[in-house]
């Protein structure tokens, strides 16, 4: 049976992101000392493990590379296992602002699941043609299934109590867009609620970005696909585990 942790436990999934990823940390355990963070190193081939393990975080190693989906549901179990009751997902690249971390933990203080918005009237982040007419009909529709307004449901950037935690262990799929709009919406069928919180976008801090006219316009195809595999996924109730305060 785990043991209470007060302390939110930090998610990393990273892939190949030795470049970087150390600064992350350090810029992480900076900006939000109360938090433990835990990297999932999610088959990666270069010196991601050991460059997160030298500037503080604890290491989750996976043999082979899961995807995102994969890493996080790691990422959930560990913490089940180790007993936290707030997790927030980073990413390993330096696009999530440390800053806004406690910002939307905050955001679990009236909702399940906490989700840091980058369309939320702060920050610059933008984005056009058929990335930007994916990402409003999915935050339309998913809107309406929430009962709340949501403008930025792609968005990785995201807290989750241990009522989410539950559920995302029972159910976190690993296929494409799987771990934010396949997960976010059995949440919801499941009992969960959700909020928003507005945040930063920071450019990546290494590597080059994926984003082009042909990429796009799959991005959408995918996305609605994704939309229509998640709606008619069956959801289960959540089954909460017990856990002991010291």
């Amino acid at each position: 049976m785990p043991t209470y942790n007060s302390r939110p436990l930090v998610v990393m999934p990273a892939w190949n992101e030795d470049v970087v990823i150390g600064e992350t940390i350090r810029e992480v355990i900076q900006q939000a000392p109360h938090c433990d963070v835990l990297v999932v190193s999610d088959g990666s081939t270069d010196r991601t493990a050991e460059v997160a393990t030298a500037a503080g975080a604890q290491v989750l190693i996976l043999p082979f590379n899961l995807g995102v989906g994969g890493a996080m549901r790691a990422g959930f179990k560990f913490a089940s296992r180790h007993g936290y009751r707030q997790v927030i997902q980073v990413d390993a690249d330096g696009q999530h602002d440390p800053k806004d971390i406690q910002h939307v933990l905050d955001g679990l203080e009236n909702a399940d699941i906490s989700i840091g918005a980058r369309f939320a009237e702060r920050g610059s982040y933008s984005v056009s043609g058929p990335r930007k007419w994916a990402m409003g009909f999915l935050a339309a529709v998913i809107s309406r299934l929430a009962g709340t307004k949501l403008t930025d449901v792609t968005s990785g950037f995201r807290a989750g109590n241990t009522k989410a935690i539950a559920q995302y262990l029972d159910h976190y799929p690993a296929e494409y867009l799987g771990d934010t709009i396949d997960s976010l919406v059995v949440a919801l069928r499941s009992g969960c609620t959700v909020v928003q919180v507005p945040v930063e976008m920071r450019a990546r801090q290494a590597g080059v970005p994926s984003h082009n006219p042909f990429k796009s316009a799959i991005y959408l195809g995918r996305s609605v696909l994704a939309l229509f595999l998640a709606l008619t996924r069956k959801h289960s109730a959540i089954k909460m585990e017990s856990q002991v305060e010291p």
